[in-house]
């Protein structure tokens, strides 16, 4: 697995780079405040982690992109076009502590989300369980905790849905955008929250 780069350090960016560690798969994560503010979480994570700038992150073949919404803008806004690279959408349209949602003019936000991040082959995945259950064993409950994924893309879905894999989560394809991403994505989906485990 190559090297998967993460814009975002809080709850589930953070939840993600454990999941990662935990299966030796090599990560560059990046924040707002820079390399040096994450050096005591890279030190919890191990040899397979490093911190970088958002452009170091941004560059990976597979980039996780957790921010708060609001935010969201201003973390993606200068970089280089993606150039095919896949991105993983993990945000949600609501802003903390508050979890209100943000009024998207009945947009999806990985329509929204999109734009943000042009070139880029955009999987939805990562972003209907809170972060406790992604950094968690995914196989604690007997069977193994379903994740869904959602993408226009067949090859960039197929690559994340391997991660998925190796991560140790089921994962479920959901299809199109237009379809998957309005089914998880939170508020207004009827799948966030939704812990599921398959069982063999």
């Amino acid at each position: 697995m190559s090297t998967i780069g993460i814009i975002g350090a809080g709850a589930i960016g953070a939840a993600f780079a454990r999941a990662l560690s935990r299966q030796g798969i090599e990560l560059v994560i990046a924040n707002s405040r820079g390399p040096q503010t994450l050096a005591s979480l890279v030190e919890e994570l191990g040899p397979t982690a490093r911190a970088g700038t958002r452009e170091e992150a941004a560059a990976q073949p597979i980039v996780l992109i957790a921010v708060n919404w609001s935010k969201l803008p201003t973390a993606l806004g200068g970089l280089p076009d993606f150039g095919g690279r896949i991105v993983i959408d993990a945000n949600n349209s609501i802003e903390a502590p508050l979890f209100k949602a943000v009024d998207l003019n009945g947009r999806m936000s990985s329509e929204v989300f999109a734009e943000w991040v042009p070139g880029a082959r955009v999987v939805k995945a990562f972003n209907h369980l809170p972060a406790r259950f992604l950094e968690s064993d995914p196989a604690a409950e007997g069977g193994r905790r379903v994740l869904f994924l959602s993408g226009d893309d067949a090859d960039a879905k197929a690559q994340v849905a391997a991660l998925i894999e190796q991560l140790g989560f089921f994962g479920i394809d959901l299809g199109e955008l237009s379809i998957g991403a309005r089914l998880t994505q939170f508020p207004g989906g009827p799948l966030p929250l939704q812990n599921l485990v398959k069982f063999a």
